[in-house]
């Protein structure tokens, strides 16, 4: 299952607990339409079929794709020179049952 970093928990807080966004919401990481990539949204309720992730009251909605896409990864977050926030997916270390070298990130 997708884990979340405690910045990416504090960010994701942050967002879904501002005073327009419903009780409930969260972020929705699904497949883009071309099914190559991974588009991040903010809803209001999980999709039929979503696969909920709450990392310490930072709600995930998962597409069936994403959940399986990001099974064995890692989300993170920085903030860029401009001040907004970059979601990054990445391996998660140590995995287990490899030794390979680290992936590269996917920034959603």
């Amino acid at each position: 299952m997708l884990t979340v970093t405690a910045n990416a928990a504090t960010a994701i807080r942050d967002i879904i607990s501002q005073d327009a966004v419903p009780p409930g919401a969260g972020l929705r990481i699904a497949a883009d339409e071309s099914g190559n990539g991974l588009v991040l949204s903010l809803e209001a309720e999980p999709f039929e079929g979503d696969q909920v992730v709450d990392s310490a009251g930072a709600r995930l909605f998962l597409d069936q794709y994403a959940a399986a896409m990001l099974d064995d990864k890692e989300l993170d977050v920085t903030i860029d020179p401009s001040g907004d926030l970059q979601f990054a997916v990445a391996d998660r270390w140590p995995r287990p049952e490899s030794s390979s070298s680290a992936g590269e990130a996917e920034q959603c």
